[in-house]
Order: structure tokens, then C-alpha cells, then sequence
């Protein structure tokens, strides 16, 4: 839902996002404006389990993946966490950058290198929007073979380091509220002040447009 609300405000960020090969609909809002609006999307596809499915694939494959993001260290834990559940999955590397280091150019440019150096077949990056698509852009160029997921916090939750709503939460569109109270300083504007009221325009329009189709589909 954050996503959707910046794109809907800011033409980078739906640069970004056009950028993207495949865009999937991580917000249980989302779904439900799909059905009210009478298009729906098959179901919610969140970073937190595509990080789980696609390692296994890989590992499946004989493929690599590549961890990048995450509070110092957090990718070198998810990374043991992975090969534990995971034995055949190659990890090409695990890098937890700095705070800021996309401000500062040498280091920016030395993370880069070490996941160009790499030559992973697949990159998790968890930076959060738009901040990890900005880093998915630089290096899809030195990387065109290779395959990025913006995985926002799901590096941190396979480290262990953050934890993941109950799944009935999940299934309730309440994962929000169990993030909130993680983190309120950080999430208490964006998901009450921000979020919450687009949601809920965005849930009037969606059944709007449900009711229009219906309307036309019975002429």
C-alpha cells in the first residue's frame, strides 16, 4: 500500500516500478480493492516468502544467490539461516552496508563492485522503496543476466532479526498493526497519517468501479 501511494505521488517512483519485469501486490488492501473493483489479483505475494520459495528453486537449479541489505550483519546470518534449511543453495555473497552508503559515492560504488564481482544469478535487496530499486537500477547495468527482487525487511526476518506477524495476521490484512507496534516511532506516520486514508479512498473507488461494471455487465 506504501508502495502504491508513492507511485500514485511521485514520477520516479513510478519509473521504478515500470522498470520492473514483474510487479506483485504485497498488501492484503490490495487485494481486496481488486475484488471489490471486480479484477482480482490472484493473492497477496509477499518478499518475506518469495525470499524462502525462490532460494529453493535456486538450490533446485544449482543457481546463486546474492543478500544484500539489512543492519550490519543481517545478511551474513540470513545467509547461514538459508545454507541450513537450504544445503544445495549456492551463496554467492551476503553485504549489510552502512547506513547512508548510498550517499557516499566510494562506497557506493564499492558495494556495487563486490556484488558485480559476485556474478550471482540472483540478488535479494532489501533497502525498502525506492531506496533498494535505485541500487536494482545501477546494478542491472553491469548485471543484465542476473535477476533482482526488492525484498524490503525479508532479509532481517530470515535472520531472525525481525520478526513476522502470526500467520492469521497475515491473513487478515493485520500484518501492519504487528509492524506498528515493532517499530512505532519509524511506521507511526507513514501506515496512520500516510497509508490509512489512501487505503481507504482506494477501497471507495475499487468498489465504485465494481459497481459500474456490474451496472454495465447487466445492460
Amino acid at each position: 500500500m506504501d508502495i502504491l501511494h508513492r507511485v500514485v505521488r511521485d514520477a520516479d517512483s513510478r519509473a521504478h516500478v515500470r522498470a520492473s519485469s514483474l510487479v506483485v501486490a504485497d498488501g492484503k488492501p490490495l487485494i481486496w480493492a481488486s475484488r471489490l473493483a471486480g479484477d482480482p489479483l490472484p493473492a497477496r505475494v509477499a518478499g518475506a516468502d518469495l525470499i524462502w520459495s525462490l532460494s529453493a528453486a535456486m538450490a533446485g537449479a544449482g543457481r546463486s544467490v546474492h543478500l544484500l541489505g539489512g543492519e550490519p550483519g543481517t545478511a551474513t546470518r540470513a545467509a547461514e539461516v538459508l545454507r541450513d534449511r537450504l544445503p544445495a543453495l549456492k551463496i554467492a555473497g551476503c553485504l549489510s552496508p552502512s547506513l547512508g552508503f548510498d550517499t557516499r559515492e566510494q562506497e557506493y560504488a564499492a558495494v556495487c563492485d563486490e556484488v558485480v564481482g559476485a556474478a550471482p544469478d540472483l540478488v535479494f535487496v532489501g533497502f525498502g522503496f525506492p531506496k533498494q530499486e535505485r541500487v536494482i537500477a545501477r546494478l542491472r547495468r553491469r548485471l543484465p543476466q542476473t535477476w533482482f527482487l526488492g525484498c524490503g525487511a525479508a532479509i532481517g526476518f530470515v535472520a531472525g532479526v525481525h520478526s513476522r506477524a502470526p500467520g492469521w495476521m497475515q491473513r487478515s490484512g493485520l500484518e501492519w498493526v504487528h509492524r506498528l507496534a515493532l517499530e512505532p516511532r519509524r511506521l507511526m506516520r507513514r501506515y496512520l497519517v500516510d497509508d490509512a486514508p489512501f487505503a481507504a479512498r482506494l477501497l471507495v473507488a475499487a468498489a465504485r468501479e465494481g459497481l459500474r461494471r456490474r451496472s454495465e455487465g447487466s445492460r
